[in-house]
């Protein structure tokens, strides 16, 4: 095990300055669920930019790894379950890792495997958040993680899916699979949440990496 990487949030407001310090474990081999990603990085400094909504929100990361969004928003308040596929034992142990590493052990970690309808996806309590970091890795992917996002948001309606994704081929799209699945996305420009940087929380992520913040949620029926 390498040595915990460390991540420090911080802005101020209100004449004080907050801050929040999480470490996470990360395995050396870098398996995909096992490493801090760029995009990480970036939706966890979107939900500490968001941490005076958390208190009391229901809040669910799919493909949580190592947990950095969930783990911030576990310490601003939310009530969160983290998961990850229930075919990947070593990532669900990653996510409750890094809660024991932050005092966070009685964060909750499920399997939930993308396009599966399991007893664990079924079962889920309700949610107002829904978070993926880089969850848009491989086309192959994409329509599994939305049939998912959609059984989530037609469960709970006013619920969001706060998602980063790493630009990695212009070839790359899910605006047909989200008009099919009666979903809408919202583009978050980085800047507006101080995150269109090259070193976030004191690492060196997201680097020279091109990552794009969106919001989906349930279209109306007009479309839009």
């Amino acid at each position: 095990m390498a040595e915990p990487r460390r991540f420090r949030f911080a802005e101020a407001g209100d004449g004080r300055r907050e801050a929040l310090t999480l470490r996470v474990p990360e395995v050396p081999d870098r398996r995909y669920g096992l490493y801090v990603w760029p995009c990480a990085v970036v939706l966890a400094q979107f939900v500490w930019s968001r941490r005076g909504a958390l208190p009391g929100r229901r809040v669910l990361e799919l493909g949580a790894g190592v947990s950095l969004p969930g783990m911030v928003a576990a310490k601003c308040g939310a009530e969160v379950l983290l998961s990850d596929s229930e075919e990947l034992p070593q990532c669900l142990e990653n996510c409750r890792r890094s809660c024991l590493m932050n005092d966070l052990s009685r964060v909750p970690v499920t399997g939930i495997t993308w396009g599966r309808m399991s007893p664990q996806l079924l079962s889920l309590p309700p949610v107002d958040i829904i978070l993926g970091s880089d969850v848009f890795f491989d086309p192959k992917d994409f329509e599994d993680i939305l049939t998912t996002v959609y059984f989530l948001l037609e469960k709970n309606p006013q619920a969001q899916f706060w998602t980063t994704y790493q630009v990695r081929s212009a070839d790359w799209s899910i605006e047909a699979l989200l008009y099919k699945w009666k979903l809408k996305n919202t583009p978050v420009p980085l800047h507006s949440f101080s995150a269109d940087k090259e070193h976030l929380a004191g690492s060196s992520l997201p680097g020279r990496h091109t990552i794009e913040m969106m919001i989906i949620s349930l279209a109306r029926s007009d479309g839009t």
